[in-house]
């Protein structure tokens, strides 16, 4: 069976979807020897990175090719279907929600099958959650885009249960095609570990709060500034919120937040982390702190958790079927309970240490290479072998 995997969504920065994508490759090419691969990217250094981050260089049955147009491109719905047909491909894996329409037919199998991963639904369940990104601005048409998608699609993958219910209501998938959408969850990079047991907070030594995370409204990131306001007040010691990633030019509320409070020596953002300076991050905080509305998956927190870092998210959406146990689960619009709940955590030191253990654990349960077998079992569902 030939399958190609659409790796242009691998940015030069990398994204979480990028992130996903590239995992799923190197576990591929560890993994499977029996299927063929091709790999299609847009950015030549992109591509040769990826060759070099995956080692793809000793899996002989991967082969990449490189594309002059991109996934959004209108040349992209029109070329690629002649390029998966010339290629003799079985089966397409978008990593993300844009697939070539015309290569597949609608509530049927045509004879390339198509697996998509949809993320989440966001823009569809919460209209208004980012309100300036470029989905809000088409809504209409990214709305009936996904509608598309979904009926086109042989299988979709998803990242959780919770966003699985989500995409069969949001997308009006029938009863009778219900079965298409799978649940198969992300891993974490072994990057990922536990650093020393931090000291305990001081005069000297502040806490160290960790946000992880983009700034789109739902992830409510102002909230978060106004929470760690709170906590600055009811704990006995001096705390510092990083947050690891850049500033978004659509969303300046936090920011702004953050001068009319007084918290510029508290709060800083780091700016764009590599994968090795966002392990360092995890492992030198006290803990993470994730008062996000929604998440598909809640990659955040499992990375946290594998490292030994405590976590405080909110109890919504995936991040109860995530986190399990391990973390403590808050209403992420009530900022008292989230900032009392920080507080507790930060002055009980045999809590954060039972909380580090339950959550090394949990994290144990989300690997790549597991994403990646049930992944490869679903191309061959995909096309009759299984």
């Amino acid at each position: 069976m030939k399958i190609a995997i659409d790796a242009r969504w691998i940015f030069p920065q990398i994204s979480g979807i990028g992130n996903y994508t590239r995992q799923l490759i190197g576990q591929l090419a560890m993994l499977d020897r029996k299927n063929r691969y091709v790999l299609l990217f847009k950015d030549a250094e992109v591509c040769d990175r990826t060759i070099r981050e995956t080692a793809l260089e000793s899996a002989p049955n991967f082969e990449t090719c490189l594309l002059h147009y991109g996934v959004f491109s209108p040349v992209n719905q029109i070329l690629l279907p002649f390029l998966l047909r010339e290629q003799g491909c079985e089966v397409y894996h978008s990593t993300n929600y844009m697939i070539p329409l015309l290569a597949f037919p609608r509530w049927r199998k045509g004879p390339i099958r198509c697996v998509v991963t949809i993320h989440d639904v966001i823009p569809l369940l919460f209209p208004r959650a980012a309100p300036r990104s470029r989905k809000a601005r088409v809504f209409a048409l990214y709305r009936f885009l996904m509608r598309q998608v979904a009926a086109r699609a042989d299988i979709i993958i998803t990242d959780s249960n919770a966003s699985k219910n989500d995409i069969l209501r949001a997308l009006s998938i029938p009863q009778q095609h219900a079965g298409k959408v799978r649940a198969v969850y992300c891993g974490v990079s072994s990057l990922f570990t536990p650093g020393n047991v931090p000291t305990d907070p001081s005069a000297e030594h502040p806490a160290r709060l960790l946000y992880v995370g983009r700034s789109d409204p739902y992830k409510n990131v102002t909230g978060l500034i106004r929470i760690v306001d709170r906590v600055r007040r009811l704990c006995p010691f001096p705390v510092q919120l990083t947050i690891a990633g850049a500033q978004d030019p659509r969303y300046p509320e936090a920011a702004a937040l953050v001068r009319e409070l007084g918290l510029e020596t508290i709060v800083k953002w780091t700016g764009y982390l590599s994968d090795g300076q966002l392990a360092d991050s995890y492992r030198s905080s006290d803990l993470l702190v994730h008062p996000s509305r929604y998440e598909g998956f809640g990659l955040q927190v499992v990375e946290a958790m594998s490292s030994g870092l405590p976590v405080v998210c909110g109890n919504v959406a995936s991040l109860p079927e995530v986190t399990g146990d391990a973390a403590v689960l808050v209403n992420p619009d009530n900022e008292n309970d989230f900032a009392g709940a920080i507080r507790d955590i930060l002055t009980n030191r045999p809590k954060q240490e039972s909380m580090r253990a339950k959550g090394l654990v949990q994290a144990r349960r989300f690997t790549w290479t597991n994403t990646a077998r049930q992944t490869m079992a679903l191309y061959e569902e995909a096309t009759g072998g299984a």
